[in-house]
């Protein structure tokens, strides 16, 4: 019998390609160099998730209702304007000094131009162009708002609102949004003050819907200051993104008389899975009102919407306004005042044309100054100015009052982990159950199927069916060693991210390694989620998310775990460790964190050990999955570590921007890990390799 064992084992040995050995288990270990890794899935594959939020958003829409009477109208009334204050973390000190400062003058036919800036919040001051006619007044005013023109307040399709406006008798007041025209980092500098940028104003506990409309708010604040302004006749206009500010401003503001957005009304179900703006989300606003909400808000004030046939963007379709329109109109009819909701729709291009400035005219005249019958009017002709003669600021002079998004987010971030860093005691189960709120996990995913296919180069390949509709890809491959156990590997971009070299030296020290690719990466990708290529990865699918009242990284969590129990049920694993790289690294922690006995050690690549926002440049290292609403006033990246009481390694930590940490600064990172893991009473440790 044991001649027979030598003779077998020499025929395995010889039958073995020079890549391969054998353990002390006599398991035959693959040394091979991986090529490339299989697929799991069928080529050209439906989009499953796409299609799945889709559906969320149908059933979202098709549910939110409005009341059939003013009674239960007036309580869903106040439910939906303290939910939109609480989502979008408005908060408006209407107290403050206004502050405002006249830089500027520029004299026109029948009306002056004052360039101006005061301010919005302490400290933060917005840049902007008041519009006076000649006269005494007092004078019906408007807030002008502008959308993704870079000029911001001075781009043609604006000011030509403003000017129309003035030679009409109105005071106008345009602003600089938030991030954009003279308020972007670099003064002069146009940028885009979405996407990433704007996204991280969610991890300071505020939005870019939010802190836009606390701008508009206090634009009302200042107006109401002048003695040439008829207080009680007050309106709000815009196109785009102006229009999407108007939306949302005017109907929480009640001082605002008549409002007029322009090509900017749809509905939230068309939102998700489209490629807008983050200045036009509102965390969890699908699960609390559609934007019928929204517009019955009005009632029985005067709003019109305009739309265009040519335009190009989905979400402001005229069909998709017209939804939102039948739905709202029942509440204008409840109060009587059914003429209090219009709309028109023109044959033009995406834009604030002259048909829109002229439909704006005929609508603000009948109801800011009780004349006419609403019905467009023509306007006045006026002169268009350049670009430099509207600037608050000469190039590069700013006055360091007026900040954007990044400083403003530095500063918060700031300022919240000063208090979080501060405490001394931190209850463990309070921080876990917080922390699963902000992740928006209601309940894990479970599987409902699995789906096995054949191997290909040793590697399982399987297939989860999950009880939410989608299927998770899982590459296994069981360990050559079994007290080494397996390692799951995870990364933000699919598995053909995982440099092989890597799972090589996993599979030739022994450990058994599984791969799995989380929604929205690889071969579980979105193709919508891709159509732009401009945009930042994940900037259509999370936003997705978070309007249905979900967040990307809380669905890769509630991934890791069903992956890590199908692991442990199916395969007894003696060990599971987790590798993951960027936001897929942070999904690993997150849910240690929450089940602190799922994994035995975790190592985390390229992960940030805050979420301090600390660099303008490097925003877009990472994708827009990585934001999670309030997150620092929950705490940070080191109380997750913390109550995990796990081994930790990060390696090749960085910040939010993906700026190298250096050996240097381990001191002051391991003080504050360890401070607050002690604060938690927890156990675990965290390693740092530079």
């Amino acid at each position: 019998m044991k001649n027979f064992l030598l003779v077998s084992l020499f025929i395995v040995v010889q039958f073995l390609s020079p890549h391969s050995a054998v353990s002390k288990e006599g398991m035959v270990l693959n040394t091979s160099p991986q090529d490339s890794l299989p697929s799991v899935l069928s080529a050209q594959s439906a989009d499953i998730l796409g299609g799945r939020m889709k559906q969320q958003a149908q059933i979202k829409y098709a549910t939110h209702l409005l009341p059939d009477n003013l009674k239960d109208w007036e309580k869903r009334k106040t439910e939906i304007n303290r939910e939109v204050i609480l989502n979008s973390g408005i908060k408006v000190d209407h107290d403050l000094a206004l502050d405002m400062k006249v830089t500027g003058t520029v004299q026109m036919d029948g009306y002056s131009i004052k360039n101006i800036y005061f301010q919005t919040q302490p400290g933060v001051y917005a840049t902007a162009n008041l519009f006076i006619p000649e006269g005494e007044g007092p004078f019906p005013a408007v807030i002008n708002m502008h959308g993704h023109w870079s000029e911001g307040k001075a781009a043609e399709n604006i000011q030509s609102v403003a000017h129309s406006l003035a030679k009409s008798g109105y005071v106008c007041l345009s602003m600089d949004a938030f991030g954009a025209g003279e308020r972007s980092t670099e003064h002069m500098d146009f940028e885009y003050h979405g996407s990433n940028l704007g996204a991280s104003l969610m991890n300071v506990g505020e939005t870019l819907l939010g802190v836009q409309v606390i701008d508009n708010m206090r634009a009302v604040d200042l107006l109401l200051t002048l003695p040439y302004v008829d207080a009680e006749n007050i309106g709000a206009t815009g196109a785009s993104g102006g229009g999407n500010q108007t939306m949302w401003f005017a109907a929480i503001d009640e001082r605002v008389k008549a409002a007029m957005p322009v090509v900017s009304v749809g509905t939230f179900e068309s939102a998700v899975m489209g490629s807008n703006c983050v200045c036009e989300l509102i965390p969890n606003g699908l699960s609390f009102t559609e934007s019928s909400g929204i517009l019955a808000l009005y009632a029985p004030r005067a709003l019109k919407m305009c739309n265009h046939n040519k335009d190009s963007n989905a979400t402001f379709f005229p069909e998709e306004m017209l939804r939102s329109y039948h739905n709202a109109k029942p509440i204008f009819q409840q109060y009587g005042v059914e003429e209090n909701i219009d709309y028109e729709l023109f044959d033009l291009v995406h834009g604030y044309w002259p048909e829109d400035r002229e439909a704006m005219l005929g609508w603000f005249d009948l109801h800011l100054r009780g004349i006419g019958d609403g019905s467009s009017r023509k306007e006045i002709a006026f002169e268009v100015l350049p670009v430099e003669k509207l600037m608050v600021f000469p190039k590069g002079q700013r006055d360091p009052k007026v900040i954007g998004v990044a400083e403003y987010c530095r500063r918060k971030g700031q300022e919240l982990r000063k208090d979080y860093l501060s405490q001394t005691s931190i209850d463990n189960q309070q921080a876990t159950e917080d922390l699963q709120e902000l992740l928006k996990i209601k309940s894990f995913p479970e599987i409902n199927q699995v789906n096995n296919f054949s191997p290909v180069d040793g590697w399982e390949r399987i297939a989860l069916e999950t009880s939410d509709n989608l299927l998770t890809p899982l590459l296994v491959k069981k360990p050559g060693k079994a007290a080494l156990g397996y390692v799951l590997l995870a990364t933000s971009n699919g598995k053909h991210e995982i440099p092989l070299a890597r799972i090589d030296d996993l599979i030739n020290k022994g450990h058994g390694v599984v791969i799995v690719e989380l929604s929205g990466t690889g071969e579980a990708a979105s193709k919508e989620d891709q159509l732009v290529a401009y945009l930042t990865p994940f900037h259509t699918l999370a936003r997705a998310k978070l309007w249905l009242g979900e967040t990307m990284l809380g669905q890769w969590v509630g991934e890791l775990d069903m992956v890590s129990g199908f692991i442990k049920e199916n395969y007894a694993p003696k060990m599971l460790a987790f590798d993951g790289d960027k936001e897929a690294g942070l999904a690993g922690l997150y849910l240690a964190a929450l089940e602190e006995e799922t994994f035995s050690s975790l190592t985390l690549r390229n992960t940030p050990v805050s979420y301090l926002f600390d660099n303008r440049e490097g925003v877009d290292y990472y994708s827009l999955a990585i934001h999670l609403p309030k997150f620092l006033q929950w705490g940070d990246v080191s109380l997750a570590a913390g109550l995990s009481g796990r081994q930790i390694t990060f390696d090749h930590p960085v910040t939010m921007s993906g700026e190298s940490l250096l050996p240097s600064q381990e001191k002051e990172l391991q003080s504050e890990f360890t401070a607050i893991r002690s604060s938690l009473k927890g156990k675990g440790s965290v390693k740092f390799q530079f």
